[in-house]
Formats: structure tokens, C-alpha cells, sequence
């Protein structure tokens, strides 16, 4: 067994970063490439992986301190020290010194004449900007463009950001100019010397020497011997929030970043437990266990909204407590959510169902034969599926970032069942392409389901509008809350007789509440006049729903 120090490696120029969070403790045993720090500078969080493996003797840093390319992090005992890639033969340490002093002459002889051209370079010319030095030759990946074709950018300006599982970093431009064309799009993997922008760049003087061909053709002969440009350098460190995501202030790094991708995990709703509240792995898999364990989330107020302060009700009389069953507290806090996040608007209207229940009386004799109760529900699925076809803006939802509109070809429609369990919505589909009879059946076969809590999640899933009827619960209207991300809702209430003037006198019809509540982001008064008006005609004319 042999000691190995392990140093900090090139970190692409970002001197004096910080250690904001050490992942190894002394007796731990580490494996190759496994993170042992995480340095951050003004620019840029990176995570350092080991190159060695072995157990930890002791730590040579501090949470606090700053560290440049070569200072030492830690001591660990490796089972072989021959693999210390420190002792350099003593031949390849003579054939670094000799490109060394044959380093200036080479650049002398390269630069003079590149000088020729500087007076001729025009007044604007096109240059690409490329990756800089990353400090790896693996790939990485292009998470975000900052710039567009057409915009000017000074130097220094970030042009992409791109993470690995170690590093996130932005590139910056290393000259001034236009954007006049992007070589890379996000998603892309790229590695150092990839071309990502062409810029126009006006008297770029400096530039032309940079770009001219004799220096590119004399660096690889000086690279072993010649320090890289400050500007190239200091490249990979010019990275703005890297623990943070497109300038949230999520602080997290790019390897928790990378496994909450892989999850599908939304960073904002997981709480950061380690250092200056930075999100860590161990956070992220406590996230995931409590989201299996099915712990419903808090409802008792919403984002910015003062909470219902605590009362002690036994203060004034007798209490009893009972907890929430877990369909309860899902309930409430789907309710709460969807009040707060939809813009609601409600339009109430009467429907004319007396020639349709004249109707339902005449098929009793028939349903008796098919075993199926034609109860008014078949026909409001059946009306309403009309209605959507016609009306397709009732059947879309909004993208979750609210750009785009999703319009859906089927026609699946929601029913709120009251259970002893709680509230269910059961998904009845293709429903414009089924009987009143098909209908008549489904609707108690699914509603059994429900009440027997027998339903399967995927039958609760995929509609694109809903009907809640209180039946003959009784009242004479109410407010739906939308059920998002479907943009309509449909309240049914008690039937009853009422008068209703034919134009000659008043006659006794029976008329159906009706209360239409809708997402105004998507649905304006002039889209929801139109649904309900042809809702409200097709149930007090049924024989248009045939046409």
C-alpha cells in the first residue's frame, strides 16, 4: 500500500474557486472518477472527481477555502504506487525541456509573417467562435442557446451554456460582433475546437492575427511549452449560476441536476438540505420516496397566500377529530390547485328538457328489454360530445409552460361520481362515437366501479372535459371548478317545472339548470356563448343530435 496526494486537476483557468461542499470524509473508500469536492468561482460550480482510488487518509481542504489548479485536496492510500503518474521518465522531461527552448524561436518564426497581413485585414470580416478548453476531451451537452441570429454581442458575452455530469459552464465570446449564424442547437453534444457561431466582427485587427493560418499551424509544435491564451482560459470558467437553472434560484450541481432530469423531478419542489441550501442527491432521492409513499401535499393555503391561522375549537364546546382518508386530502389539494392556477368564468343557462323526458318515458318499455336504465346523463354525454366536436377549443389544453395550445382529436369526457370514498371522475371515451344505449350502459357499469373502488388509474385519466350533476340532490345552480389541464367543466343541477311564456301564454316545462365554468386563458364569452347555446339546444331538441 503506497500514499497518493490528490491534487486539484485543470479546472480550464477558474483560479481561486471556492470549496462550497465536500463529498468525502476521511476512512471513506473512493472509487476512480468518484466527486470528492465542489469548487465554485464567480462563474462557474464544478464537482472534481478523483483520479485515483482508495481510502481517505486525511483531507487536506476546508469547506471555505480556495483552491487553483494543483493544490492539494486530500491523502489516500492506493494499493499501487507505481500508477503515480507524478514520476515522469527522466526522457520525457529532457524532450519537454528542448521544446521549450526551441518554443521562441518557433513562435518568432510563426508570428512575423502574420504580421504582413494585419495591414490588410478588412474593416469587417466573419469569424466562428468555437468550445474553448472545457478541461476534458469527453463531449458535453448544449442545455441552452443565449443568443439568437441577429444579436450583438460584446466580448465576454455568453453565447451557450453546456453541462456535463461534473461541470456547467457558459461560453463566452472571446471578441465582439453580430450573430450571423448558430452552428449548434441545444441538445447537441460538442467537445473543444467545435464550431458553435459565426460572427461578423468589424476592424478586428487582433482578431486576424489570432485567426491567421501560420499560428494554427505553429501551435501544436509550441503547445507542450507555450501557456494558453488568459482569454482561452479563462473560458470554462466563465459560467453564470451553474448551480442554479436557466437563472432560478435553485442552487444545485450539475450532477444532481443530470439525476433529477433522468427523474423527471422538478428541482423548485425539492428542498436543498446541504450547504447554503443546495439541493443534493440524497435530497432528490427523499424527494422521490415521499412521492411513492403517496403523502399527499399540504393544502391548508396557496403560493403567497396567508395561511387559515390554527384554532382550538374545544375552547368553545365539545370536538371530536377525524383524519382525512387520502382521497380526501388528493381532493382537496387538486381543488385548490386548480382554483388557484385557472382564471374561472361561469355562464349559467336553462335547458328546455321536456321533450326529452317524454322521450325517456316512451324507451322505458325498451330499456326494461336491454336491462339499462335511460336515466337524462346518456344524452347530456351524447349532447356534449357534439358541441365539443364543433367547438374544439373546449376539448384543447394549454401546455404547461402556457405557449402552446395542445387541440386533441377524440372526444373523452369526465363524469364526477360522489362516492362513500370521495369524489371520482371516471373517464367515459369516444364518446361521439358511441349509442345513447352504449352510453346508457357504460354509465352504470363505470359508475359501479367507482363506488366499489374498483376503477383503475388509467380510467381516471385523458379527458378533455367533465360533467358534474348533483342529480336530484337538489339546488338550483352552482360554480364547477375546472378540472385542468382540461379548459371546460359542466354543472348539472335539479330539474324542475317552471313557466315559460310560448308567446301566448305561460306553459309548465320542465327546464334543466345548467352552469358552464371555463379557463378564460383559453376560452373567451364569445367561444363559451356558442358552446352553450348549441348544448342548451341539442337537450331541448334531441333529434338534433342525429344531424
Amino acid at each position: 500500500m503506497a500514499k497518493q496526494q490528490i491534487v486539484v486537476p485543470d479546472i480550464g483557468g477558474a483560479e481561486g474557486a471556492e470549496v462550497i461542499e465536500l463529498l468525502v470524509a476521511v476512512g471513506d473508500v473512493i472509487a476512480l472518477e468518484q466527486s470528492l469536492l465542489v469548487l465554485e468561482s464567480d462563474k462557474a460550480s464544478m464537482e472534481i472527481p478523483s483520479s485515483h482510488e482508495g481510502t481517505v487518509l486525511e483531507v487536506l481542504t476546508e469547506v471555505g477555502k480556495e483552491l487553483s489548479e494543483g493544490d492539494p485536496i486530500l491523502l489516500l492510500e492506493v494499493a499501487d504506487a507505481g500508477a503515480d503518474s507524478a514520476d515522469a521518465p527522466a526522457d520525457v522531461v529532457e524532450a519537454e525541456e528542448e521544446v521549450a527552448a526551441a518554443a521562441p524561436a518557433e513562435i518568432a518564426a510563426a508570428v512575423a509573417p502574420v504580421a504582413d497581413v494585419v495591414a490588410a485585414v478588412p474593416v469587417s470580416t466573419e469569424r466562428t467562435a468555437t468550445v474553448p478548453d472545457i478541461g476534458s476531451d469527453d463531449a458535453v451537452e448544449v442545455i441552452e442557446l443565449s443568443v439568437s441570429v441577429g444579436d450583438v454581442v460584446a466580448e465576454g458575452d455568453s453565447l451557450v451554456v453546456l453541462e456535463s455530469d461534473k461541470a456547467s459552464m457558459e461560453v463566452p465570446a472571446d471578441f465582439a460582433g453580430e450573430i450571423l449564424q448558430i452552428l449548434a442547437k441545444e441538445g447537441d453534444s460538442v467537445k473543444q475546437g467545435d464550431d458553435l457561431m459565426v460572427l461578423k466582427v468589424e476592424a478586428p485587427a487582433a482578431a486576424a492575427v489570432a485567426s491567421a493560418p501560420a499560428v494554427k499551424e505553429a501551435a501544436p509544435a509550441t503547445a507542450a511549452a507555450v501557456p494558453a491564451p488568459a482569454a482561452a482560459k479563462a473560458e470554462p470558467a466563465a459560467v453564470s449560476t451553474a448551480g442554479k437553472s436557466g437563472g432560478s434560484s435553485i442552487y444545485a450541481g450539475p450532477a444532481v441536476r443530470k439525476m433529477a432530469r433522468e427523474f423527471g423531478l422538478d428541482l423548485d419542489k425539492v428542498g436543498g438540505t446541504g450547504p447554503r441550501g443546495r439541493v443534493v442527491k440524497e435530497d432528490l432521492h427523499d424527494f422521490v420516496k415521499k412521492s411513492l409513499s403517496g403523502a399527499a401535499p399540504k393544502v391548508s393555503s396557496g403560493s403567497g397566500i396567508p395561511p387559515i391561522p390554527e384554532v382550538d375549537f374545544s375552547a368553545f364546546g365539545p370536538v371530536e377529530s377525524e383524519p382525512l382518508s387520502r382521497m380526501s386530502k388528493l381532493t382537496a389539494a387538486n381543488m385548490q390547485r386548480n382554483w388557484l392556477n385557472v382564471p374561472h368564468v361561469t355562464q349559467f343557462d336553462d335547458a328546455d328538457i321536456t321533450d326529452l323526458e317524454a322521450f325517456r318515458a316512451d324507451m322505458k318499455a325498451e330499456g326494461e328489454k336491454r336491462g339499462v336504465k335511460l336515466t337524462p346523463l346518456p344524452f347530456m354525454l351524447k349532447a356534449c360530445a357534439v358541441a365539443l366536436r364543433d367547438n374544439p377549443k373546449f376539448r384543447s389544453s394549454l401546455t404547461a409552460d402556457g405557449q402552446e395550445l395542445v387541440c386533441k382529436q377524440y372526444i373523452h369526457i369526465g363524469m364526477a361520481v360522489d362516492t362513500p370514498a370521495g369524489l371520482l371522475v371516471p373517464v367515459i371515451r369516444d364518446v361521439d362515437k358511441k349509442t345513447v344505449w352504449e352510453l346508457a350502459e357504460e354509465v352504470v357499469t363505470i359508475a359501479g366501479k367507482a363506488r366499489d373502488r374498483k376503477l383503475k388509474p388509467v380510467e381516471m385519466q385523458g379527458a378533455c372535459f367533465t360533467i358534474s350533476s348533483l342529480g336530484n340532490i337538489g339546488g338550483t345552480g352552482f360554480t364547477p371548478i375546472v378540472n385542468a389541464p382540461e379548459v371546460g367543466i359542466l354543472g348539472v343541477s335539479k330539474a324542475s317545472i317552471q313557466p315559460v311564456w310560448d308567446g301566448k301564454e305561460f306553459q309548465p316545462r320542465k327546464m334543466l339548470p345548467l352552469a358552464l365554468s371555463y379557463d378564460h386563458r383559453v376560452v373567451n364569452g364569445g367561444d363559451a356563448g356558442r358552446f352553450f347555446t348549441q348544448l342548451v339546444g341539442l337537450l331541448s331538441d334531441i333529434r338534433k343530435l342525429i344531424l
